[in-house]
């Protein structure tokens, strides 16, 4: 599993992003231990309120457990995991609460401690903890006979193209993939060796040349948005210097900005919001699919929860009426008839709850899988859509060079309403006022 921790506070927030549920299809509290409270919510503000009484502000250990994409992980791997971890870090008995989420076909969980010492009132230190998850990281993958990583049998082969949270939200904007989006600023760089040349490539693929805000070079696209050229390319400011001279004879964000805009003739834009359209509404189509099938999937897991619910209760109660009450329990507690009873009951309590995890795993196995082959068919539309509109970038690039739409992308714009026409005419059907 790769493992992600970091010392944080903001209780509040933190558990808001664990419950939310517009960004993942399926949340589940799984565990909550050592709180009054029995909702996450409460538990993190409990925590928060106890770390007052000390001076520590990142009160809360927070780690992520994402096992590898082809990997079917029962909650009991969850949890030997944790526990694992929990030991390495000096974690033991403090309160913990642990949260799976499932999103596109994959399961990984969080869990969440304090680090308050609620008897000492201390908080607990955690040194070099990013290099013991990894020690811990490793030793999961061998134990759970999953391919070890390269970045983990390496760290020098780690994914020079793992993007920021800004980077994340700047490709939601734009609907390009922020890894991409990358790669194809690093081949502009590998494949130049002077300005000019990096410039040339930049332009081909739909990209300026800008001085940025904090003294350092970026590259900005025609929707205005900004890339820093040292994130993107794997290198230090002291080798952009070096192959891309003086910043001050760039233009700044701002000039360059204005440069593309004054450049966007009513035609190009026009065009450009056509095709970006035609992307949006394929993209909407798929969403919409995957929408449809995880809320059914949710639909689902209650109606599986509720009928579990309903069959303990009677359970139960068949358990309860066993043990004998009045003279007739006294008498047994004597002969020991009802310790016989309730070793029987907690017996049959074990089995109803192994009975109803296997339930509910043989159902999210099953979901999973149906997810993942809808996944398949999102990627698939993602990556047509991913070359549509790097395809449009170079154009619009083209365009603004020219003034004017480049007459294969005009071509197709026309053939495309044409289509669209024929289509329409086709639905509609002959006019017979007209044929009259």
């Amino acid at each position: 599993m790769i493992l992600n921790g970091n010392e944080r506070g903001n209780a509040k927030e933190l558990a808001r992003h664990l419950l939310n549920m517009r960004d993942n299809d399926h949340v589940e509290l799984h565990d909550l231990r050592g709180f009054v409270s029995d909702d996450l919510h409460g538990a993190l503000l409990e925590a928060e309120a106890i770390s007052m009484g000390t001076r520590c502000v990142n009160h809360l250990f927070s780690l992520s457990l994402n096992p590898p994409e082809y990997a079917d992980v029962p909650d009991e791997t969850f949890e030997k995991a944790i526990e694992s971890i929990e030991a390495g870090l000096g974690l033991q008995g403090q309160p913990r609460a642990i949260v799976f989420h499932e999103k596109a076909g994959r399961r990984h969980a969080h869990a969440v401690w304090s680090r308050i010492d609620s008897e000492d009132m201390k908080a607990i230190n955690i040194s070099f903890y990013k290099r013991r998850l990894t020690g811990i990281s490793k030793q999961l993958f061998l134990e759970n006979g999953w391919p070890l990583p390269e970045g983990l049998q390496d760290f020098r082969k780690r994914d020079p193209l793992k993007f920021s949270l800004h980077e994340w939200q700047q490709a939601k904007r734009t609907g390009l993939d922020a890894k991409e989006t990358k790669a194809l600023l690093r081949e502009c760089w590998n494949a130049s060796d002077t300005r000019q040349s990096f410039e040339v490539a930049l332009r081909e693929k739909g990209f300026w040349l800008a001085q940025g805000d904090k003294r350092s070079y970026v590259a900005i696209d025609w929707r205005g948005e900004v890339y820093s050229l040292s994130r993107a390319a794997g290198v230090k400011k002291n080798e952009l210097t070096a192959r891309l001279g003086d910043m001050r004879e760039l233009l700044s964000v701002e000039e360059t900005k204005a440069y593309i805009g004054g450049q966007l003739t009513p035609k190009i834009k026009e065009w450009a919001q056509e095709a970006e359209t035609r992307a949006k509404q394929l993209r909407l189509s798929i969403t919409f699919q995957c929408e449809q099938a995880v809320q059914r999937q949710r639909g689902e897991r209650d109606a599986l929860r509720k009928k579990q619910e309903e069959r303990w209760k009677i359970e139960e109660k068949a358990r309860a009426s066993r043990t004998p009450r009045g003279i007739r329990g006294l008498w047994g507690w004597i002969t020991g008839k009802n310790r016989k009873i309730r070793e029987i009951n907690e017996a049959e309590i074990r089995q109803a709850k192994a009975r109803d995890q296997i339930e509910k795993h043989v159902l999210i196995r099953q979901q999973i899988a149906e997810r993942r082959r809808l996944q398949r068919t999102a990627d698939r539309v993602r990556k047509h859509l991913q070359h549509t509109l790097y395809g449009l970038a170079a154009d619009m690039a083209l365009a603004i060079m020219m003034g004017r739409v480049p007459e294969a992308a005009q071509r197709k714009q026309e053939n495309g309403k044409r289509q669209k026409d024929r289509r329409r005419s086709r639905d509609q059907g002959p006019d017979f006022e007209q044929n009259k």
